[in-house]
């Protein structure tokens, strides 16, 4: 059974600093898989934050590049988010989710592992 576990989120103040991380397991290392970042804020859909594949490519929602980097273990199959520059609208339950198969895009349908979440809250 593929289990992910986030942890890093808590509350900053803007222009502040976290750093998410999830580990995987239950997951065969050798398969292709793509992992990724989602968050949802009260209210609103989720969103795609940022992926990376196996390989290593990754891709980042437009609000954001530049302030956020995704980064990965892939012996362990852990996934990172460093978060620099934190604004207000940043303040979201952040998830990891892991498909098999290479990144195709950022539409949470196509993911079907889950963790549970982690809070991130951002003051002004």
């Amino acid at each position: 059974e593929v289990q992910l576990v986030e942890s890093g989120g808590g509350s900053v103040q803007a222009g502040g600093s976290l750093r998410l991380s999830c580990a995987a397991s239950g997951y065969t290392t050798s398969l292709t898989y793509c992992m990724g970042w989602f968050r949802q804020a009260p209210g609103k859909e989720r969103e795609g934050v940022a992926i990376i594949n196996r390989g290593g490519i990754d891709t980042y929602a437009d609000s954001v590049k530049g302030r956020f980097t995704i980064s990965q273990d892939n012996a362990k199959i852990t996934l990172y988010l460093q978060m620099n520059s934190l604004k207000p609208e940043d303040t979201a339950m952040y998830y990891c989710a892991l498909r098999a198969g290479g990144c195709a895009n950022m539409r949470d349908s196509q993911y079907f592992y889950w963790g549970q979440g982690t809070q991130v809250s951002v003051s002004s």
